[in-house]
C-alpha cells in the first residue's frame, strides 16, 4: 500500500489515491442517476405514453430512497469503511441501469429508477465518498472534497453529451445497457481503493508523520476529532436542523436544471444537441473551480465549536459559510439569468448564465460537507450526515415534480425555476445566520 510513513520521511499519502477513487465513484453515482435523465426524457415519454411529471416520479422518490439509505449506511460507514458499501452498490448499480432498458410500464420505471438505481447509486456516492475523505483530511479537507467532487461535474461533461448521441444513435434502450456496463468499467475499481480511516493503517489526517505531531503542527485533527458529536448530540443541536434548512434550499437547483434543462430548452426551439450541450456550459466550470473553492475553503479556514478548539488563532477565522453563501446566491442569480435569457431568446444570454450557474455548482459539495464536517468533528460524521440526509433530501426531493407538474399545468417552466432562484437567494442568507455550535 502507497502510504505516508509516520515517523520520518514520508511516502505518497494513501489519502490522496482516496481523492482519485472518489473522483471516479462520484462521477458515475451522479452521472447515472442525475445527469442522464434529462436526455432520457423525451424520448422515454414520447415512446411510452407517459407525461413529464410521470417521468420525473422517480427523481422524487429517489431524494426519499438516498435518505433512507443514507440513514441505515452512515454508522456503519464510521465503523467499516465504505468499501464494502461501495462494492456491492456499484455492481447493483450497473444490474440496475441494463433492466432499465426492459422497461415497458411505469410502475417498472419507478421501481428500478427511484429505488434499486438511487439505493446503489447512494451506496457509493457522496456520502460514503465525503465522510471517508473527511476523516483522511482534516487542513486538507476543503481541496480534498473539491477534487474528488470534480468527478460529480465529469458527470455531466462527458455522460449527457454520451447519453444523447447514444439515444438518438442507437435509441433510449441501448443507451441504459451502455450506461450499465460503463458504470461496472469505471467504478469498481476504484470502489476497491476505498479505506475507512488513516488511524487504522497507523497514518494521520493529512499526512502528517510523527515528527509534525511532535512540533504541534497536527493540532486542528486531533482537536477535529477530539470534539466530535455524536448522531444524538447532534440531533439535539440547533445548528443540525438550520444546516439542514440552509443546504435543502441550496441543493434543491442542481436536481431541478439537471432534469429540465433538456426538455426546458427544447421547448424553447433549441435542438436537443443545444440543450444538451448546456449542461457541458455548466459542468466545466463547476468541475474546473472546484479546486478553486478547495483552496478558499482551506485558507479561510472553517467554523469552530469554540474559542482555540483547533488550534491557536484559529477562533479568528472567517470559515466556509461566507463562501457557501457566495456560491448560493450565484446558482440563485444565474438560474435567473438563464429564465431571462431563455425569454428573451439571447442564446449568448444563456450560455452566460448557464457558466454562472455551474461556477455556483462548483462550491456546492465541498462547502457543504466542509461545513458539516468542521460543525460536528470526523469521528461520528458519517452518522451525523446519514441522519441528516432525511430531512435534508426531502426539501430537494419534491422539487424536480413539483417543477415537471408546474408545466404540465401551466405549459411553461418560468414561474416554477424562479421560485427555485429564489430558495437559493433565501439559502445563502440562512447560511450566514447559523452559528457553529459550541463545545
Amino acid at each position: 500500500m502507497a502510504a505516508s510513513s509516520v515517523a520520518g520521511a514520508p511516502r505518497l499519502y494513501f489519502g490522496y489515491w482516496l481523492i482519485v477513487g472518489a473522483f471516479a465513484t462520484q462521477f458515475i453515482s451522479h452521472g447515472v442517476t442525475n445527469y442522464v435523465a434529462g436526455a432520457f426524457l423525451a424520448p422515454m415519454t414520447a415512446d411510452l405514453g407517459w407525461t413529464r411529471a410521470e417521468f420525473t416520479i422517480p427523481r422524487s422518490l429517489g431524494g426519499f430512497v438516498m435518505a433512507l439509505t443514507g440513514f441505515f449506511i452512515g454508522a456503519w460507514v464510521d465503523r467499516f469503511g465504505g468499501r464494502p458499501f461501495m462494492i456491492a452498490g456499484v455492481v447493483l448499480s450497473a444490474a440496475s441501469l441494463w433492466a432499465l432498458s426492459t422497461v415497458q410500464t411505469l410502475a417498472g420505471w419507478i421501481v428500478l429508477n427511484g429505488v434499486l438505481l438511487t439505493a446503489s447509486a447512494a451506496m457509493f456516492g457522496n456520502l460514503v465518498a465525503n465522510v471517508t475523505l473527511a476523516k483522511w483530511f482534516v487542513e486538507l479537507r476543503g481541496r480534498a472534497v473539491a477534487l474528488a467532487a470534480m468527478g460529480v461535474s465529469f458527470g455531466g461533461i462527458a455522460l449527457t453529451p454520451a447519453a444523447t448521441w447514444a439515444i438518438d444513435a442507437w435509441g433510449w434502450r441501448a443507451a441504459w445497457q451502455g450506461l450499465g456496463v460503463t458504470a461496472l468499467v469505471c467504478a469498481l475499481p476504484f470502489a476497491l481503493l476505498m479505506r475507512r480511516a488513516p488511524e487504522d493503517f497507523g497514518l494521520r489526517p493529512d499526512g502528517h508523520t510523527d515528527v509534525d505531531a511532535a512540533a504541534g503542527r497536527t493540532r486542528r485533527a486531533e482537536a477535529d476529532y477530539a470534539r466530535s458529536m455524536t448522531r444524538r448530540q447532534a440531533l439535539g443541536n440547533a445548528s443540525f436542523y438550520l444546516l439542514i434548512l440552509a443546504f435543502g434550499l441550496f441543493v434543491i437547483n442542481i436536481g431541478v436544471m439537471l432534469l429540465q434543462t433538456v426538455p426546458y430548452l427544447t421547448d424553447a426551439g433549441h435542438s436537443r444537441a443545444t440543450a444538451a450541450f448546456m449542461m457541458v456550459v455548466a459542468s466545466i466550470p463547476a468541475m474546473l473551480t472546484k479546486p478553486v473553492w478547495g483552496h478558499l475553503i482551506d485558507r479561510l479556514g472553517t467554523p469552530t465549536r469554540g474559542k482555540g478548539d483547533a488550534g491557536e488563532g484559529t477562533a479568528t477565522r472567517l470559515g466556509a459559510k461566507p463562501l457557501a453563501a457566495i456560491g448560493s446566491a450565484l446558482t440563485g442569480i444565474a438560474t435567473a439569468a438563464i429564465v431571462l435569457s431563455v425569454a428573451s431568446g439571447s442564446l449568448v444570454g444563456i450560455y452566460a448564465a448557464f457558466f454562472l450557474l455551474g461556477v455556483g455548482w462548483g462550491g456546492m459539495i465541498p462547502l457543504q460537507e466542509v461545513i458539516w464536517a468542521s460543525f460536528f468533528g470526523r469521528r461520528h460524521l458519517g452518522a451525523v450526515r446519514s441522519a441528516a440526509l432525511p430531512f435534508s433530501l426531502a426539501f430537494g426531493a419534491g422539487a424536480p415534480l413539483a417543477v415537471s407538474y408546474y408545466h404540465d399545468v401551466v405549459g411553461d417552466y418560468h414561474g416554477a425555476l424562479l421560485s427555485v432562484a429564489v430558495a437559493n437567494l433565501i439559502a445563502a442568507l440562512l447560511i450566514l445566520a447559523i452559528r457553529a455550535p459550541r463545545g
